[in-house]
């Protein structure tokens, strides 16, 4: 018998996990997909004018062919730096949040609070997924919360993950939440703002129409969040991802049955008095990345002298921080550099072009459904709701007036074809980035979400027809 012992044997990947592709391959296969289209898609533009507000907007009726512009092979590597210098602010908008956070976790003041928190909830905790399903839709209703969510989803996840949630559905809250939000937005400055302004129509009109479209959204994705939480509450095996002891361990370097002390009860004020001060520097200062970044380095700095941590211990949790969001990050660059190739091939133009023209062929009242299914596939592509309105509002709202379509109308359409697909398509960043932090893939992502999204596209597709035939009569 041989005396030494022998050396563990390396755990077995499972067929599942070597089925699963990283992020980085996904996003790099769209890269190269859409890359490909540049051959089989006429290039085209629009003439463009730039609006009071300095924005480009198209020019109805001045789509014109242009030289063709298909990416070479080399483009798609030269992508990948023009869309991460295209993300850049949300790239480093990620780390910076990742590395205040790192230095809040690394106080254990959050990891105390658990304890707090799952004893409160015991026995109520599907109730949590209304609660906060809520917060994140009428945040992107109201002031169109977005990558802003994703401070948030990395406080949730521990917390959730202990309930005995699984890491799609936590993902889910925020990223499905600000999507029925921008989908069902009626004081969104980003979507419902720019694209009433283009459309001539008054801002902020409608509002019950949008609130009664929103509703309905919000109602959809609670009942089938809840019958999904439901379900792997009562039987973790049912869970699409699976639920191991890595999750319910998920976040913790201290016991949770430790205590707060003072020091951690001030360190938490810090934390909220941040996440609430978020929302109220966007409203009332017009607060955007840069001002919500700088905000979470105050945050890091106020906290780290609160737990009077030795500042090399502070900048090594910041930097644990930033690692730890370095792939959530990095998405977002990689998720952009598809959409550069089809812009530098001038081929967006012609997209929108045949899905305008389509619609114009089509009878008044389906015209309404098809301009909801023109915005919805135009969103899979530009993804920036306030991009989207310049591309298309310019078009569409003059198409509404010749097929007999209400400009508000035709603005509904937009709304909800720019929102609803925020979290579904994987060229957005923001969205792809939330996947990486929860540790889902976008392949497992559909799987859960598809049935969802077409219920989504089915009583928004109802909804405007509706409001078509009886509401906002042309």
């Amino acid at each position: 018998m041989n005396s030494k012992a022998e050396p563990a044997a390396k755990p077995a990947k499972t067929p599942a996990a070597k089925r699963v592709p990283h992020t980085f391959v996904i996003l790099f296969g769209i890269v190269v997909v859409l890359g490909i289209a540049t051959y089989f898609i006429p290039s085209g533009q629009y003439d463009t004018r730039v609006d009071d507000s300095g924005r480009d907007l198209v020019i109805s009726g001045t789509y014109h062919a242009v030289d063709s512009a298909p990416a070479n092979p080399f483009d798609l590597f030269t992508s990948i730096l023009s869309g991460m210098t295209e993300g850049a602010d949300i790239i480093f908008f990620l780390l910076i949040i990742g590395g205040a956070l790192g230095v809040l976790n690394a106080t254990g003041a959050i990891d105390r609070l658990l304890h707090g928190v799952l004893t409160k909830f015991a026995g109520k905790e599907l109730w949590i997924i209304p609660i906060l399903l809520g917060f994140f839709s009428l945040s992107g209703a109201t002031f169109g919360m977005s990558e802003e969510a994703i401070p948030y989803l990395l406080i949730i996840l521990p917390i959730l993950l202990k309930i005995g949630f699984d890491r799609i559905l936590i993902a889910a809250l925020p990223l499905v939440g600000t999507a029925v939000g921008w989908a069902g937005s009626f004081t969104n400055p980003f979507n419902i703002g720019i694209a009433q302004q283009i459309a001539g129509v008054p801002i902020f009109s409608g509002m019950a129409v949008r609130i009664g479209l929103f509703v309905i959204l919000y109602l959809a994705a609670v009942i089938y969040f809840m019958r999904y939480g439901a379900k792997i509450l009562k039987d973790p095996s049912r869970s699409l991802i699976g639920i191991g002891p890595d999750d319910e361990a998920y976040g913790s370097s201290t016991s949770t049955d430790d205590p707060l002390t003072k020091r951690d009860v001030a360190v938490l004020w810090v934390f909220v008095a941040t996440i609430v001060a978020v929302p109220i520097g966007i409203i009332a200062f017009d607060w955007f990345i840069t001002e919500m970044s700088a905000l979470f380095v105050v945050m890091a700095l106020v906290v780290a002298t609160i737990a009077k941590m030795n500042y090399n211990d502070v900048a090594d949790s910041f930097t644990k921080g930033c690692q730890d969001l370095l792939v959530a990050a990095l998405s977002v660059g990689l998720a952009y550099s598809g959409i550069i190739l089809l812009e530098d091939a001038h081929v967006i133009d012609t997209i929108i072009y045949g899905l305008s023209t389509a619609v114009g062929q089509l009878s008044s009242n389906w015209a309404a459904v098809g301009m909801v299914g023109a915005q919805s596939a135009i969103n899979y592509i530009v993804t920036s709701g306030s991009g989207q309105a310049a591309l298309t509002m310019p078009i569409m709202a003059p198409l509404a007036d010749l097929v007999g379509v209400s400009r508000q109308t035709a603005v509904l359409a937009y709304q909800f074809g720019d929102g609803i697909s925020n979290g579904f398509t994987p060229t957005n960043g923001a969205m792809m980035a939330g996947l990486a932090i929860a540790g889902v893939s976008w392949f497992k992502w559909v799987r859960f979400l598809w049935p969802l999204m077409i219920i989504f596209y089915v009583l928004g597709g109802i909804y405007v027809f509706i409001v078509h035939v009886f509401i906002w009569t042309a």
